[in-house]
């Protein structure tokens, strides 16, 4: 991914109002991201932990959707979850539920659409191995090589993302 401003990122979202991005808290590390090994931008808000937003590049500029984490709930230690972008497995409290508002009208009307997603939203570092699940039984062995676990992560990203942006 390239590198991202902080105006970049802010003029990006399509699912929230102009103030609300202007009101959001970039990661804390934001100056030491490692741009090269992300393909996406993927933080909780560090100022309002039930949010979290997602930022892409596209040909035509940047991407963002705001998303709301949901409060916190209790988990079993021996289950696990998948996360539905890099299918990255992890203890079931690595996974959450994010719901993100519908860009648009149908949006202010309340309408959401959700998807379970690396509680951390470092998809992009588990893809790579930079970056290590919590998970009792270990990393589920894959056959595809990094490119095609890339190119997987990306067409399901770009699918949830279908979703906000059309309704």
């Amino acid at each position: 991914m390239e590198t991202l401003s902080e105006k970049d990122i802010r003029s990006s979202f399509v699912n929230c109002t102009k103030g609300e991005a202007a009101r959001l808290k970039l990661p804390l590390d934001f100056a030491e991201l490692p741009w090269e090994d992300l393909d996406f931008l993927g933080w909780v808000d560090p100022g309002a932990p039930l949010r979290a937003h997602l930022v892409l590049s596209r040909p035509d500029g940047p991407l963002g959707i705001a998303l709301r984490v949901p409060g916190a709930t209790r988990t079993s230690a021996v289950k696990s979850s998948l996360c539905q972008l890099c299918l990255t497995g992890h203890a079931s409290s690595g996974v959450s539920l994010l719901a993100a508002p519908l860009a648009g009208a149908r949006g202010r009307a309340g309408n959401t659409v959700g998807i379970y997603v690396c509680a951390d939203l470092a998809c992009s570092l588990y893809v790579r191995g930079k970056r290590q699940p919590k998970l009792r039984s270990g990393r589920y062995e894959e056959s595809l090589n990094l490119e095609e676990r890339i190119a997987r992560t990306l067409g399901n990203l770009d699918a949830f993302v279908a979703k906000v942006t059309q309704g």
